[in-house]
């Protein structure tokens, strides 16, 4: 076993929980915010199992681990989306949330 294998799969687990549960979250609430979070825990995903298919030579045409391909442009629009959208998302329903909680109060 190779070891961007071993490290994709060890990530599979919790991005999975933390995908299940974000969709669980949408669904209750159904906000832009709740939207931005599931839109980057998918691209989370999609970073994951990028990594599989590259350390399993799945779907090699891509040109997986190679610059300048399909799939290292995937990986890296991927990766820069969950890290934009995941804290974005918590932004957007951290300020609804308190501007609702203050629209309680008042």
């Amino acid at each position: 076993m190779n070891a961007t294998l071993i490290k994709a799969l060890v990530a599979l687990a919790p991005a999975c929980v933390l995908l299940l549960g974000l969709l669980r979250f949408f669904v209750r609430h159904r906000t832009s915010g709740a939207l931005l979070l599931l839109a980057g825990g998918g691209c989370l995903m999609t970073v994951i199992l990028v990594h599989i298919c590259e350390a399993l030579h799945l779907l090699s045409w891509f040109g997986w681990g190679r610059p300048d391909s399909v799939g290292h442009y995937i990986d890296l629009a991927s990766a820069v989306l969950a890290v934009t959208l995941l804290p974005l998302g918590y932004l957007f329903h951290a300020l609804a949330t308190r501007q609702t909680r203050r629209g309680d109060a008042a």
